[in-house]
């Protein structure tokens, strides 16, 4: 018998409960699965649309050249005024000095500042260059030191009046990462301070602001083409904050993933809560086929249902999504780079659509395929004999929707191979899981049968037909191993900075030690602790121009991954292997060594750029270009808080280049608040920083990341609650017939629930016990293999994980078995 789409549709509504009772699971692990991706998708998109409208603001114009350790040149100069009106800014680390002394990011502005945007201070007043001889601090600066509008403080060999507190700078986004808060003075005012040395740590960058009309990207190539060896660094408007988008992009694209996973566990419950749904159904089922209708028509009335459903869950978890960035704009305040805004994003809720669509598909597909090919009479008997397998029409189209999410996450992520791997990790976990839970019913089959009858039944409830073990090890054992492995990732990480910085981590970087007082320096740290450790190096500033016979101004686009090759980077030259350093190709240069410039380069960089021993490099210093050749590989730790460099020059090279000195210092700790008081006054012109206070800004930012993944990997828990309801009432028929046939057999209602309660805590003891094996597993990778950390989980709060975890599971399954104990035997002997 065939119908019209219209006759099957009336059947389909009429037979749907407008308060879609049975269906109520598969809507909520949609939603949920949905309103994550959405949520997530739509913040990263908003920040990243929020960074390019205010990218000339962001910027500070609508191009911007960064030169390390010196000023423009008058012909550069004049170039870059040919092209529009220019801002010149200076940017360098000093110490601040008042009663106390804090490291802060000195800034010195001209008259143009800002050419977007506003400088607002504190009171409301919208400023401009502060006055020779004033200064405007930043809010965090004004705390640390106790110092107020109108009090002094010093940097360098100058002394400021403090004319504002500063609420907003309008570049602030665009400079980076900063050590310290910011200062900012009039450009005319930096020379008093005398900050501003031969070898300096410093760049100056100049804002252009345009015309409407001018092409800004055309402009600035026709800048660089002019001045191919200046060592310039040039960004324009429509990527002003590069790092933070790049950060955003990331972490979103891996929030997706993780949200991703959260939706294949749900897709679980869906299979779970449709399957309940038709075996609710089946007396349905098998009158419409008894009157005539073929499988078609009965897969295409239920599949109608299903879509109807499911297309609404998506939309509410669409418009919930949408609307999450307002709200976590909101919660996160400060945190977020920029505030989202409210915009619809029409690219991440399609995706977040399409990836709810496909889960529905792939796992709403199996139970309703078993049910259109059993015969009326199999349905009928099917409480006891079990469901039949999917065919192969249905099978197809559950792997099609398979791989398109899989082709979805690959061609929608910044880095297609991470999320293939990511991917591909968890349907590997997925498959990994569904064979270990028939291996669990395999095992159990084959065991010898308890003596006492409750063990007996609790074991035989695990593999009894209709038994929903593999459905429960399954999502459960996702979602416990992804929280285990977040448990595991952020504990170590934490007891990483926790206990292992302290004991390797010096007490003090100092840059910009003057050259002809390095000695001076040495014995102020010998008089305030004789036991000191000072492990003094040149630092210099250049840019790769040319490597491999290749100039880098001629490169359509960097290779990935090489970062060396992006603006400029720290150097030095050194008689001896640098401390931590192993030469893995070529040789390390005699002590002595006298004749051309040789670099030793670090190993991964050098694969990177595709370099061996031998093959020429070209570093751009001050403006001058240094010709040098590779004399050898090397492979750098970098987490032993030593001063490591990517670029080593053989002494002699760079000798004669102006520059300073660098220095780790490592002091007992009384010896510490000594030489924070007496070293800022005696070398003004120098930065120190204090190690533990870059680790508590480490360890808030790593606590920030893990807050957002966990709270992203929350959903996964949650979909693995409402997968476990699922099984729960996916079961609850024939539970109830084992219970009814139990109560007649002599049976009481304590041992029925005994034995459902031994059931349940052997699966949690099981899911427990496999989700800490896979969880550290992963961490151990992650941890390991891609942070380079020690592998050290708190054993405590991954005990507190899994017992939360196995007692959730044990608690609902007890809950859920309390309706079965309620059921009356002559009322459900009538209903069978």
């Amino acid at each position: 018998m065939s119908l019209s789409l219209a006759a099957i549709w009336r059947i389909s509504r009429r037979d749907l409960s407008a308060r879609i009772r049975g269906l109520r699971l598969l809507a909520i692990c949609l939603f949920l699965g949905v309103a994550t991706l959405a949520a997530i998708g739509s913040l990263t998109a908003g920040i990243g649309d929020e960074l390019s409208r205010r990218g000339q603001t962001i910027l500070g114009g609508d191009i911007e050249i960064g030169i390390a350790q010196r000023q423009a040149t008058d012909s550069e100069l004049a170039a870059m005024r040919k092209a529009g009106s220019v801002s010149e800014t200076v940017r360098l680390r000093a110490m601040a000095i008042g009663d106390d002394s804090l490291l802060a990011e000195l800034k010195a502005i001209d008259a143009v500042y800002p050419h977007y945007g506003s400088l607002r201070l504190a009171d409301g007043k919208i400023a401009r260059a502060p006055a020779k001889g004033d200064i405007y601090i930043g809010p965090t600066l004004s705390d640390r030191l106790g110092i107020q509008k109108g009090e002094t403080v010093r940097f360098g060999e100058a002394t400021f009046r403090v004319a504002g507190i500063i609420a907003d700078e309008p570049d602030r986004l665009g400079e980076g990462f900063t050590l310290g808060p910011v200062a900012i003075i009039n450009m005319a005012s930096l020379p008093d301070t005398r900050l501003i040395q031969p070898g300096s740590m410093y760049e100056a960058k100049y804002r252009i602001k345009l015309g409407p009309e001018q092409d800004v990207a055309a402009l600035a190539k026709s800048l660089e083409a002019q001045f191919p060896s200046a060592g310039w660094e040039i960004s324009d408007r429509s990527n002003g904050a590069p790092g933070t988008r790049r950060f955003i992009e990331r972490m979103g694209q891996f929030l997706t993933l993780v949200g991703l996973a959260a939706l294949v566990i749900a897709g679980i419950g869906v299979g779970n809560g449709v399957g309940s749904y038709l075996a609710s159904k089946r007396s349905s089922i098998a009158t419409l086929k008894v009157n005539g209708a073929d499988s078609n028509v009965i897969f295409q009335i239920y599949m109608l249902q299903i879509l109807t459903v499911s297309l609404a869950a998506i939309a509410v978890g669409l418009a919930v999504g949408s609307i999450m960035p307002m709200a976590i704009g909101w919660v996160a305040g400060d945190i977020l780079p920029v505030a989202p805004g409210y915009t619809i994003h029409p690219i991440p809720l399609l995706v977040s659509a399409l990836y709810g669509l496909l889960i529905a598909i792939a796992f709403a597909l199996p139970p309703l395929a078993r049910a259109r090919t059993v015969p009326a009479a199999g349905l009928f008997r099917a409480i006891v004999e079990g469901d039949a397998r999917i065919d192969r029409r249905s099978l197809g189209w559950v792997v099609a929707s398979i791989l398109a999410i899989i082709a979805i996450a690959v061609t929608t992520a910044r880095e297609p191979l991470f999320s293939l791997a990511f991917v591909g990790a968890a349907f590997g976990l997925l498959l990994l899981l569904t064979g270990i839970a028939w291996l669990l019913r395999f095992i159990v089959i084959r065991l010898p049968r308890p003596n006492s009858p409750l063990p007996r039944l609790a074991l035989a409830n695990l593999h009894r037909p209709g038994a929903q073990t593999q459905a429960l090890v399954v999502a459960l054992g996702l979602g416990l191993t992804l929280f285990v492995t977040l448990a595991a990732i952020q504990t170590s990480i934490n007891n990483e900075i926790k206990n292992s910085i302290p004991d390797r981590a010096p007490s003090f970087f100092i840059l910009d030690i003057p050259r002809d007082g390095s000695a001076r320096f040495t014995q102020m740290i010998k008089d305030a602790d004789p036991a000191a450790t000072v492990n003094m190096i040149p630092a210099l500033r250049g840019t790769i121009v040319e490597y491999g016979g290749q100039r880098v101004d001629q490169l359509k686009e960097l290779p990935e991954g090489a970062w060396v090759l992006n603006g400029d980077r720290g150097l030095t030259y050194s008689a001896e292997l640098p401390k931590g350093s192993e030469v893995v190709a070529g040789k390390w240069w005699p002590a002595d060594y006298k004749g051309p410039a040789l670099i030793s380069l670090e190993a991964e960089v050098a694969a990177t750029l595709g370099l061996n021993v031998g093959d020429s490099m070209t570093i751009s210093l001050l403006g001058v270009e240094v010709p040098a050749k590779i004399a050898s590989l090397r492979t750098v730790k970098w987490d032993n808080f030593g001063l490591n460099y990517v670029l080593v020059f053989s002494p002699g090279s760079l000798d004669a280049a102006p520059h300073n000195m660098v220095a780790t210092v490592t002091v007992k700790k009384d010896a510490e608040k000594v030489l924070a008081k007496s070293l800022p006054p005696a070398f003004p012109s120098s930065s120190l920083i204090e190690v533990g206070e870059v680790t508590a800004q480490i360890t808030t930012l790593l606590k920030q990341m893990a807050q957002a993944i966990a709270a992203a990997a929350s959903i996964a828990i949650l979909a693995g609650i409402a997968v476990l309801v699922g099984a729960i009432a996916a079961a609850r028929q024939s539970r109830i017939y084992d219970s009814v046939i139990m109560k007649m057999l002599g049976a009481s209602r304590s041992q029925i629930l005994g034995a459902q309660a031994l059931e349940y805590g052997l699966l949690a003891i099981v899911l427990g016990v496999l989700s800490l094996g896979l969880g550290m597993a992963a961490a151990w990778y992650v941890v390991v293999q891609i942070f380079d950390f020690s592998f050290s989980p708190d054993p405590a709060i991954l005990a507190a994980t899994l017992v939360g975890g196995a007692g959730i599971t044990f608690v609902l399954g007890i809950l859920g078995s309390l309706p079965v104990l309620a059921a009356r035997p002559a009322e459900a002997l009538r209903s069978l």
